[in-house]
């Protein structure tokens, strides 16, 4: 008997700042990297900034799933899109705090904690059409800047940073990405995206 192997692909669910906002971090990214000076074992930098297009807060990452599944869980977001308010960018993160494998900058949610109640959502709507579990850890909003290559002297968690820029920005939409990966880093492919109730 043959056996077919099921098709998958590697999805999450996000919010997008706005290109302005994406490419102020971006370039607090590079300007803190070159300050610190992080240098891998051949001398070569360790550190790989993301472009700006590729910024995004994560609200859920669903992982390799059925490629049949993709329309159900785009489906599911149109019952999860509540209001989201004004999120500013917080103090900058070495993600996870014991052994850091990336740079972040934290998301403070709006005063009503509407990208939690969003999170609660898109869980429990998730969790509906496709089975998913959320992580145990609490979630904590950020947006992934830089990540590190093999090879790091030193602490990272140890390594000082500039503070984060003043920004601040309200989603409008959350978007159900693919993600496809190679040797150069990821990419990211828009699948579907629902609109937000405006606050």
């Amino acid at each position: 008997m043959t056996r077919t192997r099921t098709r998958t692909a590697r999805l999450f669910v996000a919010v997008d700042p706005p290109v302005g906002v994406r490419e102020q971090l971006a370039a607090w990214a590079r300007t803190a990297i070159r300050g610190l000076g992080v240098r891998g074992s051949g001398g070569s930098s360790s550190v790989r900034v993301l472009d700006p297009e590729l910024l995004h807060v994560t609200m859920c990452f669903l992982g390799d799933r059925p490629v049949d599944e993709i329309a159900a869980i785009g489906a599911a977001l149109e019952g999860c899109a509540t209001s989201v308010g004004e999120l500013s960018i917080g103090a900058p993160l070495w993600l996870p705090p014991r052994r850091p494998r990336t740079l972040a900058v934290e998301v403070r949610d709006d005063s009503t904690g509407g990208l939690a109640a969003l999170h609660g959502a898109l869980t429990d709507g998730l969790a509906r059409v496709c089975g998913y579990r959320a992580e145990r850890r609490r979630f904590r909003a950020h947006v992934t800047l830089a990540r590190l290559r093999a090879g790091l002297r030193g602490s990272r968690g140890g390594l000082e940073l500039p503070a984060t820029p003043a920004l601040s920005f309200t989603p409008t939409s959350v978007v159900l990405y693919r993600s496809w990966l190679s040797p150069a880093g990821a990419s990211y492919e828009a699948l579907a995206t629902r609109t937000l109730i405006p606050s």
